[in-house]
C-alpha cells in the first residue's frame, strides 16, 4: 500500500466503521489527464447502489476535512464485485473453498497464473486446486510469491 493509500484509510477508515461497512481497497490512479480515488466497499449481504451514495457522501465529506491529495480527482465509491481483491490474510482465510485467480512475481511449477479453488491458506503458502487438461491437481503457492489476488468466476 503506498503512503497516499495509507493516509487516506486513516481518514476514511472511521466514517466506514460508522457505516458498518468493511474498506475491501483503495487505488489511486491516473488514466489519461484524470485521477481517480476508487474505494470498494462491502458489509454483511452485499452493498448497493445506496449504501454507495451514503459512503461516498461522507467520504467526500471526511476527506475535504484533510485531503492528502493535491490535483484534483473523482471519487469513486463501489461494491468490490464478484472478482472483489483479495489483499490480506483476513480475506485468503474467508476465501478457502472459493474460486480464486492469482498472478505471480516468480513462477511456481512453470505458470505466473493460476486459477482454481482455494483449498487451504496458512502463513507460509496457499494451496489451489486446479484443472489441468481432465485432472485435477493441488499447487502449493509460497505467499510471498503472490502479486494479486482476487475471487474468480469459474464457467
Amino acid at each position: 500500500m503506498s503512503k497516499i493509500t495509507e493516509q487516506i484509510e486513516t481518514i476514511i477508515q472511521p466514517v466506514l466503521d460508522e457505516l458498518n461497512f468493511e474498506l475491501v481497497d483503495i487505488e489511486f490512479t491516473k488514466e489519461g489527464r484524470d485521477r481517480y480515488l476508487r474505494i470498494s466497499i462491502d458489509k454483511e449481504g452485499g452493498v448497493d447502489l445506496n449504501d454507495c451514495t451514503l459512503a461516498s457522501e461522507k467520504i467526500s465529506a471526511a476527506m475535504d476535512e484533510a485531503d492528502p491529495i493535491e490535483q484534483m480527482y473523482y471519487l469513486d465509491v463501489a461494491s468490490p464485485g464478484a472478482e472483489r481483491p483479495i489483499k490480506d490474510d483476513k480475506a485468503f482465510r474467508n476465501a478457502v473453498n472459493q474460486p480464486v485467480f492469482v498472478t505471480l512475481y516468480a513462477p511456481v511449477e512453470g505458470a505466473k497464473e493460476w486459477l482454481g479453488v482455494l483449498q487451504s491458506v496458512d502463513d507460509e503458502s496457499v494451496v489451489i486446486e486446479v484443472q489441468v487438461k481432465s485432472k485435477k491437481k493441488q499447487v502449493e503457492i509460497p505467499r510471498n510469491k503472490i502479486a494479486k489476488a482476487r475471487h474468480a468466476v469459474l464457467i
